[in-house]
């Protein structure tokens, strides 16, 4: 059912109640309709349920007067009372997916400013078009339940909400002309190098088969409701034939012998993802090799992942040299957030009676041979050494100061942030 803009949104952010007073929320606004409508439709909602919202637009700077745009939204965004602030990028190099790599700057830059601006929940302003057009694009590349399921409402362990899904591009620039607010259209929108684009203009032709955006839209409902049967079953599956042991998986044969049904697929990827700190799953055929170079008693590297296998299965570990660059402490800061997935803490006295923070001096890498030599009882660990290699450790310039999973915890504490066993039923 084709709900107006109105209605989609209210119906997306229903579940939604600020836990205080002007709890913040982010709108993501590009200065197209879409986002546009997306900002006027969030500041009445916010004004209303008690929420403080803020705005984000991000600049790759990729064509002539992306910057000029930038500050029309700020001027917009100034007019309705919302605080606006412009996220630049210059990481591109030239080199590789230009549409990929602008998409995981867009998301890192948003996370960044959310994080900087203490907001909680980021809103994006993706469309039912947007959907159909993804669905179309992942059928044209082979893809599962899992792409074919189109984009999901709620993102990143929630920090982004898409509440436009259930309503259309047209609506939104109808919202807009009674409202007389004007939007900026995107000239890539209009070049054929871009694969979304080629599928917009594919639509009508399809549409004479039969397939149209209605019919895309219900296949990706359809594929959703599969995508959460199969997580239900993944989630027993791993519980039965996985066991995490500190940051690596200690899989049982069945994971990756004769791989015949989808949860045995989604457990193996999913455990290559969580080890190798991965936004995205390995594909397919590379998994196949992997699988059998396990079935066969052979050592086997995938996506920063080495898997060492026994006569019960295989445990799967970070490479070291795959794992994360170091990364320095922030003065005061709680913890330190190293390789996506592990947090290190000073562990907090009973006279402090709270969590010490972290001196800027820190930083954490890769313990490595160097820092092995200052774990004498890294076997007491009963973690092989070439896990340990990969695993985390605190250093002040070139001293080691703590290698928790290695036997030395001087005071800290190593934890995975998300369990294999939470993190694969959302990925």
């Amino acid at each position: 059912m084709r709900l107006t803009p109105e209605e989609a949104f209210g119906a997306a952010t229903a579940h939604l109640t600020p836990a205080h007073n002007g709890q913040r929320i982010g709108v993501a606004v590009s200065g197209g309709g879409d986002s546009l409508a997306l900002l006027h439709l969030a500041q009445g909602w916010a004004a209303e349920a008690g929420f403080t919202l803020l705005a984000a637009t991000v600049d790759h700077g990729l064509r002539e007067g992306s910057a000029e745009e930038a500050e029309g939204v700020a001027a917009q965004c100034a007019k309705l009372g919302i605080d606006h602030d412009i996220c630049r990028w210059d990481g591109w190099s030239g080199d590789g997916n230009l549409q990929m790599a602008a998409r995981e700057a867009r998301k890192a830059l948003l996370i960044h400013w959310a994080d900087g601006r203490d907001i909680d929940l980021i809103l994006l302003g993706h469309t039912a078009d947007d959907q159909a057009e993804t669905v179309l694009m992942r059928l044209a590349r082979g893809s599962g339940v899992d792409g074919l399921a189109g984009m999901p409402d709620e993102t990143q362990e929630g920090r982004f909400l898409r509440p436009l899904l259930g309503t259309t591009r047209a609506a939104l620039r109808e919202y807009l002309r009674t409202r007389n607010v004007s939007w900026v259209d995107d000239p890539s929108n209009e070049d054929d190098q871009f694969d979304r684009v080629k599928a917009r203009r594919m639509m009508a032709k399809l549409a004479e088969l039969g397939l149209t955006q209605d019919r895309l839209l219900q296949t990706s409902a359809h594929m959703r409701r599969a995508q959460n049967t199969m997580r239900y079953a993944v989630r027993h599956f791993v519980a039965e034939t996985v066991t995490q042991d500190r940051g690596d998986l200690l899989l049982r044969r069945d994971v990756f012998t004769d791989l015949v049904s989808d949860h045995q697929v989604r457990a193996l990827a999913g455990a290559v993802q969580w080890i190798g700190s991965s936004p995205f799953r390995p594909r397919f055929e590379a998994l196949m090799q992997f699988a059998a170079s396990l079935a066969e008693g052979r050592p086997a590297t995938l996506g920063g992942c080495l898997a060492t296998p026994d006569g019960r299965g295989a445990r799967l570990m970070r490479e070291e040299r795959a794992a994360g660059p170091p990364v320095q402490a922030a003065d005061g800061a709680p913890g330190i957030v190293w390789d996506g997935r592990w947090l290190l803490q000073p562990r907090p006295s009973v006279l402090r009676r709270k969590q010490p923070e972290v001196n800027a001096g820190f930083s954490v890498r890769t313990l490595g041979e160097e820092g092995l030599q200052h774990c004498p009882d890294w076997r007491g660990s009963g973690m092989p050494r070439s896990s340990l290699l990969a695993s985390p450790s605190v250093w002040k310039g070139e001293t080691l100061v703590a290698a928790p999973i290695a036997g030395n915890s001087n005071g800290w504490t190593a934890h995975i942030v998300t369990d294999f066993a939470d993190w694969v039923v959302s990925h």
